[in-house]
């Protein structure tokens, strides 16, 4: 399937059913932590970016196929999903025929916008970005479009809450030496009262970050983000790499299928192809994925990871 994956294990989300309405990588920000590497060019028009009705069937397809082991369907784009103008409509429409709640993960920047604060408020729950309480660090972690400011970014975080029946958990990404500081948290914890989420989802660069120089952390920057941030925030665990290749296509057109939504490490990667293959199968697998060119290797911190040949990620030094 081209836009539905999955269901994969969520950390927060259990078992998720995945909906990806937009082009790799299409999206308003670009993150020097972002799994999917440099978003080039940055955009912020909404448009039809994926056929409506292809990403329709593909939904019930996969509802056919696996309705009982479905925790939530999730919309999680390989960018900005919001930029699909027609969000509203498949969230409706996929909740008309799933029996588990829809989410949303999404940057937040276009809930400044009512249009999209309508789409969404369709949703069971909203899991929106705010890494920056100030606007200087907002431009230097998120590196938006231009014309997004965080002041607009925080304003409608707030509207959509006031508004909106559903649950709303605010993830909050720390990179060392940016946003983890004393005056840093202070900022964001100023913005997180003002936007009053149910929950704070407290996240650590865990994939290959677009840029080398990204790194978690300390431990004690950890503790002091837990103090200032308040009672609603909590560590989301790392990822587990726990992913199922599809049987119903070749194992490397499978495996092109994951590391596109969530690249792996080599040996999540090799994990994966363990459970259905011979080692001498998940070699063979593993010499045909190198040479298939709609994938990559990135180097970070000493480790390899998989991901697709469409990102663009800074080298590795």
């Amino acid at each position: 399937m081209r836009h539905v994956f999955g269901p994969v294990p969520s950390r927060r989300l259990g078992r998720s059913l995945g909906i990806d309405p937009v082009p790799p990588k299409t999206c308003n920000w670009n993150c020097v932590y972002c799994q999917l590497g440099r978003t080039t060019p940055l955009s912020r028009e909404r448009r039809s970016l994926v056929p409506v009705g292809t990403v329709l069937d593909e939904v019930e397809a996969a509802l056919h196929r696996c309705r009982d082991a479905v925790d939530w369907v999730t919309f999680v784009g390989s960018g900005e999903p919001t930029l699909h103008a027609d969000l509203g409509r498949m969230i409706r429409e996929v909740q008309a025929m799933a029996v588990a709640p829809v989410a949303v993960i999404t940057n937040g920047a276009l809930l400044s916008r009512e249009d999209v604060r309508n789409e969404l408020a369709a949703a069971d729950a909203v899991l929106p970005s705010l890494d920056a309480g100030i606007e200087s660090l907002h431009r230097a972690i998120n590196r938006p479009h231009p014309g997004l400011h965080l002041e607009s970014h925080v304003e409608g975080l707030a509207a959509f809450r006031r508004r909106f029946p559903g649950q709303l958990w605010v993830e909050v990404m720390l990179v060392r030496g940016m946003n983890d500081g004393e005056t840093a948290l202070q900022g964001l914890a100023s913005a997180l009262r003002r936007i009053d989420p149910d929950e704070v989802h407290l996240l650590v660069p865990s994939r290959p970050p677009a840029e080398e120089w990204v790194r978690p952390p300390e431990a004690g920057s950890l503790d002091r983000a837990l103090r200032i941030l308040g009672a609603k925030v909590r560590l989301a665990p790392p990822g587990t790499g726990d992913v199922e290749l599809g049987r119903e296509v070749p194992v490397v057109d499978s495996l092109i299928e994951v590391i596109t939504r969530h690249p792996l490490s080599e040996t999540e990667l090799q994990d994966a192809l363990a459970r259905d293959l011979s080692p001498q199968g998940v070699a063979r697998a593993l010499r045909r994925l190198r040479a298939d060119d709609r994938a990559q290797v990135v180097e970070r911190r000493g480790r390899r990871f998989w991901s697709s040949a469409a990102y663009r990620y800074a080298p590795s030094r």
